[in-house]
């Protein structure tokens, strides 16, 4: 984002992750509480790429499925392609989107306002 001077974007995918973490976010604690699988088909990934703090922060979401036709998902953490392939689309958006921490819930916000 940062090299290509992209403001913010959408992003989707699929595909095959030889490895992927899953984070379900505890309130309480204010982290997340990782989990990984291996060797599990992408049926859905979506989120967005916005800034805080002057960096790009990714926000992405996922669901994957086990040749048991098991279902797992959440928070993405991390995803390495394993064997195949994963398709990522990316829109970009015009506008600058900002993200800010809520205190009260710990939190990184996405703004409705876009950044001037």
């Amino acid at each position: 984002m940062v090299d290509e001077d992209i403001p913010s974007a959408m992003l989707s995918g699929f595909g095959f992750a030889g490895q992927i973490t899953f984070g379900f976010v505890d309130f309480e604690a204010r982290e997340y509480k990782p989990k990984s699988y291996e060797n599990l088909e992408v049926t859905n990934l979506t989120g967005s790429l916005a800034w805080k703090d002057g960096k790009p922060l990714p926000h992405l979401h996922a669901t994957a499925g086990s040749a048991s036709f098991e279902a797992v998902g959440g928070h993405l953490l991390a995803l390495e392609v394993g064997r195949g392939s994963m398709e990522l689309h990316v829109m970009i958006l015009r506008d600058r989107l900002e993200r800010t921490t809520d205190a009260s819930i710990g939190a990184n916000i996405l703004q409705l306002e876009p950044a001037g």
